[in-house]
């Protein structure tokens, strides 16, 4: 029975991070688009947005299988639960990334209402978030999956920073407007995403040490 237990929680976790990994290559081109204006990259967003949804769906079963023929209990059943509730949170990356695609074929038609620095720097950091992730899942490495966590403040710094720079482009000059409003919904689909890897973190941690909140004592097993 354990063998077939470890070798079904084998199976969820490698699709688990392959998962990680498809919304982080979405993400990447997502940026792509925005950044270096790949117009043609968008069609492949959404339709990655597909496999990750298949996936979900896969991954899901997978889960409720593992409960239903194993009936696992302490840290396996935290791995199941933790992979479970993760799933919509990866989901909804994918999700935000093919908005900010769909805006970035928007502002590419135009010049730009100013250059894109802070939407690369979060860029850059929500893909080290992903990669940093999935090293803690697959190393099972709690101080890793809290850098994850602790990342995110970063992100929403970033996001505030850009709200306050574009508010005062629309105050200035009424005709930045409706690219700034674009430039907005950006910047709350990258910090959105932020908040959902961390919660993929949150839930690592609860996974590797059973601990609910960083001071909560570890459960045994």
């Amino acid at each position: 029975m354990r063998e077939a237990l470890e070798r079904d929680l084998r199976t969820l976790r490698a699709d688990f991070i392959r998962m990680i990994s498809q919304v982080s290559e979405q993400l990447n081109m997502a940026g792509a688009v925005l950044l270096e204006g790949r117009i043609e990259s968008v069609n492949q967003v959404h339709d990655m947005d597909l496999l990750v949804d298949e996936l979900e769906i896969r991954i899901e079963n997978e889960c409720l299988r593992v409960i239903a023929l194993h009936q696992p209990v302490a840290k396996d059943l935290r791995l199941v639960a933790a992979v479970l509730k993760s799933l919509s949170d990866l989901e909804r990356v994918g999700d935000y990334a093919v908005h900010v695609a769909d805006d970035g074929r928007l502002l590419a038609a135009e010049p730009p209402l100013k250059r894109y620095v802070n939407f690369g720097l979060m860029l850059s950091k929500l893909k080290t978030m992903l990669e940093l992730a999935s090293r803690a899942f697959t190393e099972q490495d709690v101080v890793v999956a809290r850098t994850v966590a602790e990342m995110d403040s970063e992100i929403d710094d970033l996001y505030e920073q850009t709200q306050r720079e574009l508010v005062t482009y629309m105050l200035e000059d009424p005709r930045t407007i409706t690219k700034a409003l674009a430039l907005l919904r950006v910047g709350r689909a990258l910090q959105r995403i932020g908040d959902h890897i961390e919660n993929l973190a949150d839930r690592l941690g609860y996974w590797l040490t059973g601990a609910r909140v960083p001071n909560d004592p570890p459960l045994e097993g």
